[in-house]
């Protein structure tokens, strides 16, 4: 049985409009799925879409960053079932040290309210797949 771990470090540069872009591949090795997952360089992510309501963002805003990024890939390309995709966001979350009840919230809002993203997740994915940069001026940041 393979261990859960990320193979790689989060590259991201940030974007216009809050969003960001992957500048390497994020590699991460699930045991949920029994599979090596690859989020490919160029992918699009929102990071982790927490409200910005002052407590929801003080508690889980700003954190999980891989974790939120394969969450995001699985729920665009639809590579297992929801129920997986969320089971694999608090695995990584484990792999990235965030303490339990940071899983918990945010395992329980992707399960609660996760349905719509899920839902349009395919569509999404074609639309940021065609996304034209307008503003080429992009801020790299590296994940930790």
């Amino acid at each position: 049985m393979i261990q859960p771990a990320f193979l790689s470090t989060l590259q991201v540069a940030k974007l216009p409009g809050g969003q960001w872009r992957l500048l390497a591949p994020l590699r991460y090795q699930s045991t949920v799925l029994g599979a090596h997952l690859e989020v490919p360089t160029g992918f699009l992510t929102d990071l982790a879409s927490v409200p910005r309501l002052p407590l929801a963002f003080l508690l889980a805003g700003d954190s999980a960053h891989e974790a939120a990024v394969v969450h995001d890939h699985l729920y665009q390309v639809r590579r297992c079932t929801r129920a997986q995709a969320d089971a694999v966001l608090a695995e990584a979350m484990a792999v990235t040290g965030e303490p339990a009840w940071r899983r918990w919230l945010m395992w329980s809002a992707v399960r609660t309210g996760g349905w719509w993203a899920w839902r349009t997740g395919p569509r999404r994915y074609s639309r940021l797949l065609n996304y034209q940069i307008q503003d080429r001026r992009v801020e790299p940041r590296e994940q930790a």
